[in-house]
Parts: C-alpha cells; structure tokens; sequence
C-alpha cells in the first residue's frame, strides 16, 4: 500500500521504518527538511509526501501535535482520496477526533484517532526504530459509520510495527485513562527531579530514582500542549494525588506508625490488583 506520514520524529519515523521493512511504499513529510532528507538518504521512505501525490495514499498518519494535526488536515482535506484512511498519533483524542471527524465526513474521506502507547526517553527521528511498537498497545477511536474494509487497511499498516493489542474506545474514554497512565506520570517525574538531593543522586540511588526520573526528559512544547488539551482530567488525578499524598504526610507528622503501615498496605495491595487486571 502507498502509506504517506506527516512527522518524521521518534512515532512517525518508527512507523515509517516498520512500514518501509513490510513493503509498503511509504511518502514522508517533516517540518525539518534535513530529516526528511535523511530519511530519503536511509530509504526509510520513498519519497516526499506532497500534495500533487497526497491522493494516491491508501493510509496517512498525522504524527503531528494536536493543534497541528487539526490544521493540517482542514488545509488538506481536499486532495485526500474518498477511500484513504487518515489516522492520527496524538496523546489526546476529543480536541483531535471531534474536528478531524467532522472534516473527514465533509470530504467524504475516513478519519480513526489513534495513539500508540509506547514511546522512548529519546525524540526525534534519529532515535526512532522499526521495533519500537512491538507488543505495544494501540488505542483506536474510529468512527462510527467506518467500513470494515478501511478498518483493515489501517491494521494491515499498523501490523508491520509489531502492536501486540489493539483497544476500541471513544475520545472521552482515552482520555480520562491517559491522564491517569501517561499524564500524570510525566506530571509526577518532572516535579519529582526537581528534589533538592536531585543532583546529588550518584552512588545513592537505584530502580526506583531511575524508573521515577525517567519520563522527566520530555518534550516541554509537546506535552504541555497535550496537558491543557486535556486540563480537566489531568487536574482531577493531579488534585487526587496531591490528597493522597497529604495522608502520608499526617502521618509522618504525628508520628503515625499505624497509618502509615495501613496506607502502605492499601497501596501494594491495589499494585495487586492492578497487576492481575493487566494481565487479563
């Protein structure tokens, strides 16, 4: 199939690797003109996606930040073919799937949101990788009058990058879960990094500093947007985190051995029960 994408980073440029290794003729376009000349130059893809050849994908992925995928698809809209399957990347789903659905039914087109959960500590596209995906979950909120037939024509594309699950939901569903499981975590690490022993860490820490520190080296443009996109849920688990952790700090400051054991124990048993639920 003739798969066009719209970002070269770390998603788009892995997905373009997987794609470009299962055969498919894979068109890209970046922002960045010598990444997408590198890209050229690795035969990570064919050729640059413009809009003289933009009718001839079967499959286009927008991985593009929200904002930009919304306007990239109204400026674009007309050239895209009646039978292509459009499908974002992005972190967020209701300010992306609600306008994009609207403009795909106007053009008569087919627009599914997506968001791949996966990703790494590293961005741009000299860190992408075709296995990044692999075993990963793809979230997907597609339309409701989408054809099987278009259904399968994004798998068959999302199959090369090796996702290992695919969910159904609705935009609303996403991202109330990815404010708990993506959002709040990156949340969580920046603060936490900031410590004043942060610095000193050397010869003292271990896992557990290395696996809370981790997500701390983000894209501060990128997600700040996905958080305010998403500032009602996001805020909700925030104000929620922050009332927990006011019960530790009782604890600590009336000398509360009993509830500290006791929220101690709550927590691993919920970790329990978290862990049986991700392996159904």
């Amino acid at each position: 199939m003739n798969v066009g994408i719209v970002g070269l980073g770390l998603i788009g440029g892995s997905l373009a690797r997987a794609a470009t290794g299962s055969g498919h003729n894979v068109l890209g376009m970046d922002l960045n003109r010598t990444v997408e000349l590198k890209a050229k130059m690795l035969s990570v893809i064919s050729g640059t996606l413009t809009k003289e050849n933009l009718p001839e994908c079967d499959v286009i992925l927008l991985c593009i930040y929200p904002k930009a995928t919304v306007a990239w698809l109204r400026e674009n809209a007309e050239r895209i073919g009646r039978e292509t399957v459009v499908m974002d990347t992005c972190g967020v789903k209701r300010s992306v799937c609600y306008p994009c659905w609207e403009i795909a039914k106007a053009y008569g087109f087919a627009f599914v949101g997506g968001h791949p959960m996966d990703g790494a500590a590293k961005i741009g596209f000299d860190h992408s990788n075709s296995g990044m995906f692999k075993r990963a979950s793809m979230i997907l909120c597609p339309p409701q009058d989408i054809t099987i037939e278009k259904m399968k024509r994004l798998k068959d594309v999302l199959d090369s990058a090796g996702f290992g699950r695919y969910e159904i939901t609705s935009p609303e569903h996403h991202d109330e879960m990815i404010a708990l499981t993506s959002q709040l975590p990156h949340v969580l690490s920046s603060a936490f990094i900031k410590a004043p022993n942060a610095l000193s860490h050397r010869g003292y820490s271990a896992g557990s500093f290395r696996d809370m520190t981790r997500v701390a080296y983000l894209n501060e443009v990128m997600w700040t947007e996905l958080f305010f996109e998403n500032r009602e849920n996001l805020l909700k688990e925030v104000s929620g985190l922050i009332g927990e952790l006011q019960k530790y700090e009782s604890a600590l400051q009336n000398s509360d051995e009993q509830a500290m054991r006791q929220l101690l124990l709550d927590g691993r048993l919920k970790k329990q029960m978290a862990d049986r639920e991700g392996r159904k």
